[in-house]
């Protein structure tokens, strides 16, 4: 009984923490570039700056899911003097905020993947964020895991979108040639996107490496394509309107 009364007294306290610091949370600041830093331990993912305010749950939990594999910074100014290699964009409540936030980063920031993070699944979000120029988004919503993959995968240059939003943009914008993917080679696709590999596909499907293969081989015919490489840019000009 103790220790239920201490814990919910440490969690009434850190509940007034977190108000505290909305209440006197500062106005919009300018971002500012950060300089290079050197000798410094570099994780694999290197510095993920996560624009946001330093109370957001939203951006706590991303600090979570990437802490054992990013230096996650967190903050409407980046205290790190070196440049981030990922830059995370909280999205906040208003999509005019979101889409002059991703200008001015990518003023700064011009080469620098652009992640979008939204408090929930926010499919119109996230088509305007991917239109004006983000390279992925994601949401609270999402498992750690998926997150961390969203991160690797704008990392390697390719887009990073949740499947409902690729799914509703093939329904909706079908040229003639995407029409003719099958209902399975789609699927497929979907996952080729997100950035998984044939053996973490198949296991997503529960089919065969072989299958997949297959799957793909005729989905890169029905697209005039080669490789993966080439299918997944395929779909990210479709999703851009290119």
């Amino acid at each position: 009984m103790v220790g239920a009364e201490e814990r919910s007294r440490e969690l009434r306290a850190q509940g007034a923490q977190l108000d505290a610091a909305a209440r006197a949370a500062p106005g919009r600041r300018r971002l500012e570039a950060v300089p290079e830093e050197t000798n410094v331990a570099k994780k694999p993912l290197g510095l993920v700056w996560v624009v946001a305010p330093s109370y957001s749950i939203a951006a706590a939990g991303l600090q979570k899911a990437l802490g054992g594999k990013a230096d996650v910074r967190i903050g409407e100014e980046s205290s790190a003097s070196r440049s981030p290699s990922c830059i995370v964009l909280y999205a906040g409540a208003m999509e005019e905020d979101c889409l002059e936030g991703m200008v001015r980063i990518r003023e700064l920031y011009p080469g620098v993947p652009l992640l979008v993070l939204g408090s929930h699944l926010d499919l119109a979000l996230a088509w305007a964020t991917l239109k004006n120029g983000a390279d992925g988004f994601v949401h609270a919503g999402m498992h750690p895991a998926q997150v961390l993959s969203a991160v690797e995968v704008v990392q390697k240059g390719e887009l990073a979108a949740p499947r409902q939003l690729l799914r509703w943009y093939l329904c909706q914008n079908e040229t003639p040639e995407i029409g003719d993917i099958t209902a399975r080679g789609r699927e497929t696709l979907e996952l080729l996107v997100e950035g998984l590999s044939n053996a973490q596909i198949a296991e997503r499907l529960y089919v065969s490496e072989s299958t997949i293969k297959q799957r793909l081989r005729a989905v890169y015919k029905v697209l005039g394509v080669r490789n993966r490489t080439e299918a997944a840019k395929t779909m990210r000009d479709h999703a851009q309107g290119v």
